[in-house]
């Protein structure tokens, strides 16, 4: 029996239980080490290498899915290229009242507001020590709810955990956290990644690794103020940028949830996330990697996130309603298009249609 297959019986009792309680159950199964395991080597126009890291191929999953670190080498064992932990804060909370997650199933999306939920830096840091895969790691740092000095919470984040990572993704941009998209204003933006930049530099001087930082964005900037942010970034020598967070954008939904509060993600929000990340790559001139998030639920999906000026791609909820064979299907469309491109390499396919996707509307 496929993966495919398996996953076809066995959604419908996940779809049965509250996306929580299917999501509790899936990690306690992947501690176990009950997931789909490769069977061959990723071939070698999958490799990636950027931030002065290799990756074997582009794929992760999103932050949110493993906020505690218990998964990192399960999510590596099932093909992902690198795996990403977080959002962590320096405090344990417990997030925002539940119900929290929906699922929109004629949309095939999600919403939730959970606020930043995660047992704190300790806990995260305690179980990234058990770690035994070298492969890259992301750490997704952001700050406490009620933090009196945010921008100190997302240096803790750095500092904690420096030794561990492999990059930080610096998430400013969750809409269910009052007043962290603040930080995207540029004023502010040059305040933290300067702090953060400060406490890198650090760690380099006492002979340490230098780690790459990424911005998250959301998908939501005011089309006048990607620009001047984009450029702020640019001035700051930022290593990355991820584009994009969940949407507060309900533009074409049929789902009785639709006016759910919080952030929508999966196929509903790949549109707008995708042109906002063309527009980046043209602001940057394909200078700096970016990071492809927002609606990846199949291989073309993935491979226009590509073309449209990704370097490393990360999914969540399209494995929600595809199941974890979705991570061996876009890599093997991904290898195929290098294949019929006459490309040795996915990096050679970076940008080729940010032009188009950059031109579009932000609404489908």
């Amino acid at each position: 029996m496929n993966y495919a297959t398996m996953f076809h019986l066995i959604r419908p009792v996940l779809f049965a239980l509250p996306p929580e309680d299917a999501h509790k159950l899936t990690l306690k199964s992947l501690e176990r080490g009950l997931h789909p395991k490769p069977t061959v080597e990723d071939p070698k126009c999958l490799n990636v290498d950027a931030l002065g890291l290799h990756f074997s191929n582009p794929l992760a999953i999103a932050a949110g899915f493993d906020k505690d670190a218990r998964v990192a080498d399960a999510v590596i064992g099932m093909g992902c290229g690198f795996a990403e932990v977080g959002t962590t804060t320096p405090k344990p909370q417990p997030g925002n009242p539940s119900p929290r997650v929906f699922r929109l199933l004629e949309d095939n999306g999600l919403i939730n507001r959970l606020g930043f939920n995660n047992a704190g830096h300790q806990t995260a840091l305690e179980n990234l020590s058990r770690r035994q895969r070298t492969e890259p790691l992301c750490i997704n740092i952001g700050a406490n709810k009620d933090s009196d000095d945010r921008i100190k919470d997302y240096v803790t984040g750095l500092n904690t955990f420096y030794d561990l990572a492999s990059l930080f993704m610096i998430n400013i941009s969750s809409p269910n956290t009052p007043g962290l998209r603040d930080l995207q204003a540029p004023e502010v933006l040059d305040t933290l990644v300067s702090a953060l930049m400060e406490a890198r530099q650090a760690h380099i001087s006492a002979g340490k690794p230098k780690r790459p930082l990424i911005v998250k964005l959301a998908p939501d900037i005011a089309e006048d103020d990607l620009a001047p942010i984009v450029e702020r970034l640019v001035g700051l020598a930022i290593d990355g940028i991820a584009i994009s967070n969940t949407t507060l954008s309900r533009t074409g939904l049929t789902s009785s949830h639709a006016k759910e509060a919080g952030g929508l993600s999966g196929r509903p929000v790949f549109h707008r996330a995708t042109v906002v990340l063309a527009r980046v790559h043209q602001l940057t001139q394909g200078k700096i990697p970016l990071i492809g998030i927002g609606g990846i639920d199949s291989g073309e999906t993935a491979l226009a996130k590509i073309e449209a000026g990704a370097t490393l791609l990360e999914l969540y909820t399209g494995l929600i309603y595809r199941g974890p064979g979705l991570i061996a299907e876009i890599k093997n469309h991904l290898a195929q298009s290098c294949r019929s491109r006459g490309a040795a390499s996915l990096s050679l396919l970076v940008g080729r249609g940010s032009e188009t996707w950059a031109n579009r509307s932000l609404e489908a």
